[in-house]
């Protein structure tokens, strides 16, 4: 058998390589300078645009762009595939395109007011590029804010230790928003303070743990009993993962995302994502410390009556198959499933990990607003998407240890492979494995709700790019922070209230990675404008790969799996929708594909007409400063 300290060495060893060579290029290559001001420092405004220090907005834009998604992937796609393909995707993918991705468009973005992918791709093909570059990223916001509301609902349901340590940390950071802008207190006393604060939740939901709905758990309370007004989720057919419990968890969740993404950026955006970076930190890191510790010298501590029945006791040695065939022909799943190409769909199936369109809404998004020196763009951009690479690995890190199929897939899989594995492997460390387990759960849910409510967040901003300036009253209603907030947590409610989570996640996944490839577009773009004497392989190679990755792999879901499965029922491994909202909810899924098609082809040939008309008829770039734009104080 293999150590799974291999699995985590051969990620190490590519990331820590890249960043010192790759990530050194790149930042020479987009002319990072120091001494430039801004926008943070350009447009401050107390609200949106405010300089953060350096460790303040890593933690933000790693939590912000770390969510469910990077474990989830990976888990499924290791129980389908096995668990090599799932490794050398992130540690070959992350640095050569998620990253890449990631850092450009920051630096593209500082360079146009801090202003979002689709503003920028406008300045370039025009008016209508914008719009539609916009709107699909509006769609993708829907469906993330949809479906990490759902995960949250469904961590908060399975381990109510972690919904009561999950809301004391958001209270712990709207008081550390206040200590440090408004109290104007120590920094580093409010660190050391407030970090062991949120540490201590965690033994907090040990003690008191919280269901809204149901039955109180042991020690804990329950706020109701039962809830007929709030609507039952099951997901998929696993008897575990249903209830009111997991709606009401949802609703409080979206309810949550929409007062936070319009709360100040100080009061709870930047505190709360700088102190769940330190939980971040821990997992992630005192994970791998774990994986390395424990294989080496003190091995793991689980005792075998705290584990689910028919588990074996784990250790640190790799228990699934390597590899289950092109077709996955040899996976746990290989009855239930329907034909599961490799190609294309390992590379949507771990959406995030090792490529993610979300994390370029961030970027362009917050991110750009907050950045305090453009030399910082290195570590949160390139580094920040590194780190989430690391994320990645620790999912297969546990997925590996402890394998424990579950008939639901997807979230079924993740939720006890992520914790318990975590936990197994923290025992390393001298950690309690309840403790551990908890502690992980954790960890999940405070990326999924910092990704959550910086979703909704940005949504707002691409409704309020555009409108613009409101002429009529339906525009002003859309422009209105609280209407279009309302507007997207409840279109993201209604679509995941049915807990069809297969598709759900490779719909998502799908669009997530096609917007990738749309914002290395719009970078390219930026770049071949900016600069005639840049090469544009750098981001123009990883741009033609992820469109036809990410187009061939919705045509297949949205033909193959839901129009010939759940419409037609001629696919095989795959069940016919026969009831009428599910009947519904494929065609809208077969129809929200084929339209993101459309809209990613027609970008990318307007793309292609710009850079070709630039060389065809030799005009001036449209700027020659770096992209940088004149500001309109009107």
């Amino acid at each position: 058998m293999v150590s799974v300290l291999v699995l985590i060495g051969a990620i190490l060893m590519s990331f820590t390589i890249a960043y010192l060579s790759y990530g050194k290029y790149l930042s020479q290559f987009v002319e990072l300078d120091e001494a430039a001001e801004t926008p943070a420092h350009k447009y401050e405004d107390g609200q949106e645009y405010v300089p953060a220090k350096k460790p303040v907005l890593l933690g933000h834009h790693y939590s912000s762009i770390a969510g469910g998604a990077p474990i989830v992937g990976p888990i499924t796609a290791a129980f389908v595939w096995g668990w090599v393909p799932a490794v050398l995707w992130v540690a070959i993918g992350n640095p050569l395109l998620g990253a890449v991705h990631d850092f450009t468009a920051l630096s593209s973005s500082i360079r146009h007011e801090g202003k979002s992918i689709g503003y920028i791709i406008g300045q370039y093909v025009g008016e209508r590029g914008k719009d539609m570059l916009l709107w699909f990223a509006f769609l993708l916001i829907i469906l993330v804010v949809g479906v990490f509301g759902l995960v949250i609902g469904l961590v908060f349901h399975t381990y109510p230790a972690a919904a009561t340590a999950g809301m004391i940390y958001i209270g712990l950071a709207l008081l550390f928003g206040v200590w440090l802008y408004q109290l104007q207190l120590s920094f580093i006393a409010g660190t050391v303070i407030f970090v062991a604060a949120v540490f201590a939740a965690v033994f907090a939901g040990i003690e008191f743990p919280i269901v809204l709905v149901g039955e109180a758990p042991e020690g804990g309370v329950a706020l109701m009993s039962s809830a007929g007004f709030i609507p039952e989720i099951v997901v998929e057919s696993d008897e575990n993962l249903a209830g009111e419990n997991i709606g009401a968890w949802m609703i409080v969740t979206l309810v949550y995302a929409a007062i936070a993404s319009v709360l100040p950026v100080w009061l709870l955006l930047q505190p709360r994502d700088y102190l769940s970076s330190y939980l971040l930190y821990a997992g992630v890191g005192g994970t791998l410390l774990a994986v390395i510790v424990g294989s080496l010298v003190t091995g793991m501590d689980v005792p075998a009556s705290e584990l689910p029945e028919g588990t074996e006791v784990p250790d640190f040695q790799i228990t699934q198959d390597a590899f289950y065939g092109f077709f996955a022909s040899g996976s746990p799943f290989a009855d239930s499933l329907p034909l599961m190409p490799l190609f294309p769909l390992l590379f949507i199936t771990i959406a995030c990990g090792t490529i993610s369109g979300f994390h370029s809404l961030v970027s362009s998004g917050t991110t750009a607003k907050q950045l305090d020196r453009e030399t910082d763009a290195r570590l949160i951009g390139y580094g920040g998407m590194l780190g989430e690479g690391l994320l990645a690995a620790v999912a297969l890190a546990a997925v590996t240890v402890i394998a424990i199929p579950a008939a639901s897939g997807g979230i079924g899989l993740a939720l006890p492979n992520f914790a318990l594995g975590g936990g197994a492997i923290l025992t390393a460390l001298g950690l309690p494995f309840a403790t551990a387990e908890v502690f992980m759960a954790l960890v999940l849910s405070a990326f999924l709700l910092t990704s959550t409510d910086t979703a909704c967040r940005l949504g707002r901003y691409m409704i309020e790019e555009v409108v613009g300036t409101p002429e009529t009253s339906v525009q002003e209603f859309a422009a209105n922070r609280y209407a279009n907030t309302t507007v997207i947590v409840v279109a993201a409610f209604v679509l995941v209230a049915s807990g069809k989570w297969a598709d759900l996640w490779t719909l998502f996944g799908g669009a997530n990675q096609l917007l990738a490839a749309m914002a290395l577009l719009t970078v390219t773009v930026w770049i071949a404008n900016w600069d005639d004497t840049k090469q544009l392989a750098t981001t123009g190679v990883p741009m033609l790969l992820m469109s036809v990755i990410t187009i061939a792999g919705l045509l297949w879901v949205s033909l193959y799996q839901v129009l010939g499965g759940r419409l037609l029922g001629v696919t095989e491994g795959a069940a016919q929708s026969t009831d009428i909202i599910g009947q519904i909810s494929a065609v809208f899924q077969v129809a929200i594909a084929l339209t993101l098609v459309f809209l990613a082809v027609s970008l990318l040939w307007m793309g292609y007409g710009n850079i070709r008309e630039i060389g065809r008829i030799g005009e001036e770039p449209a700027a020659t400063d770096g992209g940088e734009i004149q500001h309109d104080d009107d």
